[in-house]
């Protein structure tokens, strides 16, 4: 058994374990995908997934908008509410610690694997979401930006 399957079968056993079920989806696929060797759609997905998924995720996020659960009084008052300020500077910080993460994942694919079981961290003993890999790749960036050390 080669290594990639030996990792991706400790990923899967571990995000199972730890009942973070986004991660054990995603390496349930991807053990697929390996499997049956279906490297062009791997070869696709790593090129475009990032994207996409971006694009589903703020699709979902929208759909409020869409079925009138949320309204333009609604949308008014959260820009003026401290609640909403923050939110706002929230959305901007993780909008430039996603785009910051991108940057550091291209550059440094070998940190996905403490990303990742960070997030899982997160998840498990602190009852997180695991939304958390590209963020926490962008305040990795920010961090060793401000400290000097990745250029």
């Amino acid at each position: 058994m080669s290594n990639e399957y030996i990792i991706l079968l400790v990923l899967l056993a571990l995000s199972y374990i730890g009942h973070n079920m986004s991660v054990f989806y995603a390496v349930g696929v991807i053990l697929i995908l390996k499997v049956f060797q279906l490297d062009a759609l791997m070869q696709f997905v790593e090129t475009n997934g990032l994207n996409y998924g971006i694009i589903l995720l703020t699709i979902a996020i929208l759909i409020p908008l869409a079925t009138g659960k949320i309204t333009i009084q609604m949308m008014i008052h959260s820009f003026t509410s401290p609640v909403g300020i923050l939110a706002l500077l929230a959305g901007v910080f993780a909008a430039i610690a996603g785009g910051s993460g991108v940057s550091l994942l291209k550059d440094s694919p070998d940190i996905v694997s403490s990303l990742i079981i960070g997030t899982m961290i997160g998840v498990f003993f602190f009852k997180g979401v695991a939304v958390g890999p590209l963020i926490a790749a962008g305040m990795t960036y920010m961090v060793l930006s401000l400290l000097k050390v990745f250029h």
